[in-house]
Order: structure tokens, then sequence, then C-alpha cells
């Protein structure tokens, strides 16, 4: 299967491969469903159905000029989940996928999820305000559309080095990963990549948390994370998620999928062939060892 209709026609890029359970992986922002790909590799291989799929406007999924907000991008995983004919999935989001899990909880409920896993995600809420003092000030968002309207190009290189912590000596991933990097955001259109600014950056998905009660949870996060700063996501929102657990990735960045591949892909393998455990009122993170 190709494509899948949303509900306002629009027309959503999908691959699904292999059979066994399924797991929707759900890809960040500025890319698409392929930034998965060593999730993706490691899940077929362990025998799991994997399904991928690109968000409107980006990668090979149609565009349209208004529409890029949380309901609708959670209604766009149900068409996706609806259109495979999944069911008892678990769904893995990344960055602003992690969005798209606690918004489609809340408005299509858990009754096809069997387990949900955020990575680098941007839940609970990024914005910073008054009842939210760790988050990010809005003027980061505006700047960054500012930006990317200027010299969307020039942006996006810059960008991925932030997004894979690539600095004057560390460099955790090779001159072609940030080529391919750049090749993903690219495919996007500039309108969807300056509205999910917004989506992300300013939606507050604290209302959201309770919908994932009775659905496992596993949080995953860099504490290096200088693209989505762990305390109003990853830490609040293991504060907010009834019996979530937390692994936090010690000094890594945002892109960890890639930076620690390896450990990721073990700690998504357990979660995912783990029988559900009785709840707990214990939340302390974990700090994964290197």
């Amino acid at each position: 299967m190709a494509y899948v209709e949303a509900r306002d026609g629009t027309k959503l890029h999908v691959k699904d491969m292999g059979s066994g359970e399924p797991v929707v992986l759900i890809h960040g922002w500025p890319l698409t469903g392929d930034m998965w790909e060593y999730q993706t590799l490691a899940l077929l291989e362990a025998g799991y159905r994997v399904i991928t799929y690109d968000r409107r406007g980006f990668g090979l999924s149609g565009h349209c000029g208004t529409s890029y907000d949380y309901n609708i991008f959670a209604d766009d995983l149900a068409a996706v989940i609806d259109g495979c004919g999944a069911d008892r999935v678990s769904l893995v989001g990344f960055s602003m996928g992690g969005g798209e899990v606690a918004r489609y909880l809340s408005r299509h409920g858990s009754a096809k999820i069997a387990r949900a896993a955020l990575v680098s995600s941007v839940v609970a809420y990024l914005l910073k305000t008054d009842d939210n003092p760790d988050g990010v000030d809005a003027g980061v968002f505006d700047e960054m559309k500012a930006q990317i309207r200027k010299d969307r190009f020039d942006f996006l290189q810059t960008f991925g080095k932030q997004f894979y912590g690539v600095g004057w000596v560390s460099s955790p991933v090779s001159q072609g990963l940030l080529d391919w990097t750049f090749t993903l955001a690219m495919m996007a259109g500039p309108k969807p990549t300056i509205d999910c600014v917004d989506a992300f950056g300013r939606t507050d998905f604290r209302p959201d948390l309770p919908s994932f009660a009775g659905v496992p949870t596993l949080i995953i996060h860099g504490t290096g994370d200088k693209t989505v700063p762990i305390d109003p996501s990853a830490r609040a929102a293991a504060r907010g998620i009834p019996h979530a657990r937390l692994i936090e990735y010690e000094g890594e960045p945002h892109g960890l999928f890639a930076t620690a591949s390896e450990r990721l892909n073990r700690d998504l393998l357990a979660f995912l062939s783990a029988e559900p455990a009785a709840p707990s009122a214990a939340r302390q993170p974990e700090l994964a060892a290197g």
C-alpha cells in the first residue's frame, strides 16, 4: 500500500513492511518516515510489522494550504492505522511525532493501541508560560520561523548539526548522515515546515496525558538534547502519564535514533516484547549506561 487517504482527501504516503505485531513509527520535524532506518531494520529483523508514513506536507505525502495542527495530525494517524487494517498497535513517536501519539489517544482512544513510546518527544509542553517555567521562550520559535522564511536551506543545514550534537570537537554522526537528513528535510514544503514550528512549539499536551492511562508507556530522552529540552518534555510527561517509565540517555542529543541507535533499538525491543508490568507508584528515571 503506497498511500492512505486522510479524512479531507490528503494522500498520506505509507510504507507497510513485514508481519507480526504492528509497530507504527511517527517521524519528527522536519524529516520523513525514512528517518527510522535503523529502527525499521531492527524491528523487521526481530519479526515485527513496521509501518511508517510521511506527515502531510512532508516527504511524499500530499501538501495542503492549511490544516497543520495536531487534531488533523491525530486524525491522519487514525487514517493510517485504519487504512492498514492494523490492530493492537504499538505507537512510537519521535520529537514532534510524540504529539500525534498523545493527541491520538485523547481523540480516538486506546482500543487499538497496545503500547506507546515517546522518543525525544515534545510532550508534555514546550512553550514557556507562567505555569510552565521550564519551557522554551516564544521568541525562539519566532526566530526559527523567521530564519526559515529567509533561507530555509541554510537554516536546515545548521539545525541538523544541533539536532545530532555536532560541535567543534564532537561529531557523533557522519557527513553522509547529515547530508541525508538535509535531503529528507528539503522534501517538506516551506509552509508545513513553518506552520509545524507553531504546532509542536505551542501545543499544550498536558490535557492529553490522562489518555495514556492503561497504555504501557516508555519515554526515552537525551539529557544533552538542545532541541527539545528534557525538563518540560520527557520529565514532565513522566510525571503526568500514569505509570510511565522514563529512561534518560546521559549526554545524548536530540537525534538519538542515530547517535544511540543500537541502545535505542535494544530498549524499544525490550519494551515491545515485555509483558505489561503491574502498576507502580515509582517514577524515578533510569540513567542508561553508555
